[in-house]
């Protein structure tokens, strides 16, 4: 298994060692059947039987998770151990001839069971991918939110921000709702799950409005250092974040329409 971009320092030497193990684990047992062959494919799975395993002899087989690249399998890699438990999609395309020596599934698991030695590889090639893909994860995670603050509790009126106060924080009801208000007039709802205080975090200007909760609330805090670093590298962030300033800017403008429309006779 080699994974598609980039890669640790230890992956090159982890994954040379890895596609020597499958055919350890196969020495001394018999292919179920003649190689399999195939021009090309669009989903593997479907083209086998479910009750074996393969080792790839020849060719490239890529490797689609929710129909996005992750990894490929080539040559001495042990294809088929996804069987019997609900996983998310994975597809298996090719788009080269492949040679696929066939084994019996449970034949190969009483094979390397037999030996505490295959057994020891067995674990250390499921150990060494696994390794692999916790990389994987760990380079395409977001930067984790950890607020400085943490999360607050507002019992029903009590004020969340202020008017007119330094904007050190950003935030986001977890349970709960608010009302936003300026100079004591209300001039809008904050949802659950919805962020606000970000456009004094933007402007560097002090708080322009004070929102309380109408209920109970239960609020995440970030500081605006971290805020602003997360909306850099989080596209959806920033997509919310717009959404619901142009949700507020559209109830302002037919607020003002409708304070500009002359009294009905």
């Amino acid at each position: 298994m080699y994974l598609l971009g980039e890669q640790p320092a230890y992956a090159d030497q982890l994954i040379n060692r890895l596609q020597g193990i499958p055919t350890q684990l196969l020495e001394g047992l018999a292919p179920s059947g003649a190689t399999v062959r195939l021009e090309r494919t669009d989903d593997l799975a479907q083209e086998l039987p479910g009750n074996q395993l393969f080792i790839i002899e020849n060719g490239l087989l890529h490797s689609l998770v929710d129909e996005r690249p992750l990894f490929y399998l080539q040559e001495g890699d042990l294809f088929g151990l996804r069987q019997g438990i609900e996983f998310p999609t994975c597809r298996y395309t090719s788009e080269e001839p492949l040679s696929l020596v066939p084994y019996t599934r449970t034949e190969v698991f009483k094979h390397i069971y037999a030996s505490e030695v295959r057994l020891e590889l067995f674990v250390q090639y499921l150990i060494g991918h696994t390794a692999l893909l916790s990389d994987a994860l760990a380079r395409l995670k977001q930067p984790e939110i950890r607020p400085a603050t943490g999360f607050q509790h507002f019992a029903a009126g009590e004020e969340l921000i202020h008017q007119g106060d330094e904007a050190d924080h950003v935030f986001i009801i977890i349970e709960g709702h608010a009302e936003a208000y300026v100079d004591g007039h209300k001039v809008g709802d904050v949802q659950k799950d919805e962020i606000f205080g970000a456009m004094a975090v933007f402007t560097r200007e002090k708080r322009s409005a004070t929102v309380l909760a109408s209920e109970p609330c239960t609020v995440m805090v970030i500081p605006k250092e971290q805020f602003l670093s997360l909306t850099q590298s989080n596209p959806r962030i920033a997509h919310s974040l717009i959404e619901s300033m142009a949700r507020r800017i559209d109830l302002l403008n037919k607020e003002v329409t409708q304070l500009r429309l002359p009294p009905a006779e």
